[in-house]
């Protein structure tokens, strides 16, 4: 196998992966709707020659995809998203993932050379809402890659060395209604319970690490001003870099939910959502990933990015090595999930963009799969950074 002939396989491939992107951005799907995103590229993917199976892990529009040259050997994971954001369409680029995945699937298919490998596709579904990634780990997913590459939008070419641990929590407070004039001490206000939530977590901030965001929100209007509010909801979102130093955020704010529900006098319920992990990070892969990009002249090279959000391939990257190539497709300092990222979906920037992250991964998965000395150099640093990131 060698990395020109990759390179040219993609090259030869950019029609119909320039088709593909442009026709998933023209149908812009919701998390768990994207039946016509998975058709496209499942589609693609048959022709080639994978061995494709629908609705992974239980998932209605996710995937997978495999072809293996020989048997053992490294086994190379190429997630993607095909999910758009409700009332933005394609503002994350979500549509670029799964045709530069498919094109470095299909270059790595051709030209496999001799040595003893498989590549493994992910259809990843509502990475933007309900992480996909994250119902498809609790069935097993994943659990057979050695290693999980993706591939993002960005406005430089660049790898993340972190990502944020996060919870989310929606908590409503019971309370009674009472005439707010006329009978009050009858009343117990949810929105008291909410508002000293609120207040107990600004007196946190004090006392957490400092990497540690948390954020909150009213979710419904609690009512007349002259009637004592019987129910009130906020949304809570904790972040740090670390799980272990965020589970212990949780546990005090847990406390601070109960303490306000005391002080008003109410009761409360709480719903936590999706747990999602910090990246371990394996600076060697990302190393490896932007000597490539390098070798294919990615547009704005930039160091890697130390300050990031959460996303839910966190959780697969807690569990395994993995890193996500961005790619340089917007100009600097634009943001994802804005009409700018949006219109710049289907020009000259984005369409080579997917094109150059084909080559990227493509490249990334011969040197390991040529060299599998450079994937147990990865493998003992994700062990060693578990250690300390956890």
């Amino acid at each position: 196998m060698t990395k020109e002939a990759l390179f040219a396989c993609v090259e030869e491939q950019r029609a119909a992966l320039l088709s593909m992107a442009d026709d998933i951005y023209d149908h812009p799907e919701l998390g768990f709707q994207e039946f016509h995103a998975q058709k496209v590229l499942t589609n693609y993917l048959k022709d080639c020659g994978f061995q494709v199976e629908l609705g992974t892990g239980g998932v209605e529009t996710a995937f997978r995809a495999e072809f293996s040259n020989g048997q053992g050997g490294p086994r190379i994971g190429l997630l993607c998203e095909y999910d758009a954001l409700e009332g933005l369409g394609h503002a994350c680029g979500h549509h670029m993932q799964g045709p530069a995945i498919v094109g470095a699937a299909k270059a790595l298919k051709e030209h496999a050379g001799d040595k003893p490998f498989s590549v493994v596709v992910y259809g990843t579904p509502a990475e933007e809402t309900a992480h996909g990634k994250l119902r498809m780990l609790e069935r097993g997913c994943f659990q057979d890659i050695d290693v999980a590459l993706m591939m993002h939008g960005s406005p430089t070419t660049t790898v993340d060395v972190k990502s944020m641990a996060m919870s989310s929590f929606v908590v409503t407070f019971h309370g009674k209604k009472a005439h707010a004039a006329l009978k009050p001490e009858d009343g117990r206000s949810a929105l008291d319970g909410l508002l000293m939530a609120f207040n107990g977590i600004e007196f946190l901030r004090e006392h957490v690490p400092e990497d540690t965001r948390m954020h909150y929100t009213i979710l419904q209007s609690p009512g007349p001003a002259n009637v004592v509010p019987d129910t009130a909801a906020g949304k809570f979102m904790l972040r740090s870099y670390s799980r272990k130093s965020l589970d212990a955020v949780v546990e005090r704010f847990k406390e601070i939910i109960q303490g306000a529900a005391l002080i008003a006098g109410v009761t409360y319920d709480m719903k936590e959502g999706d747990r999602l992990a910090n990246k371990i990070p394996v600076l060697s892969l990302n190393r490896l990933i932007m000597e490539n990009a390098e070798l294919v002249h990615a547009p704005r090279i930039s160091p890697p990015r130390e300050k990031t959000g959460s996303s839910d391939f966190s959780n697969v990257m807690y569990q395994l090595p993995g890193s996500c190539i961005r790619v340089a497709m917007v100009p600097k300092g634009t943001s994802s999930h804005s009409l700018e990222f949006l219109n710049a979906g289907k020009g000259e920037e984005a369409h080579e963009a997917v094109l150059i992250a084909a080559k990227v991964l493509s490249g990334t998965a011969c040197d390991l799969t040529e060299n599998p000395a450079l994937l147990e150099e990865i493998q003992a640093e994700f062990r060693e950074n578990q250690e300390k990131h956890s």
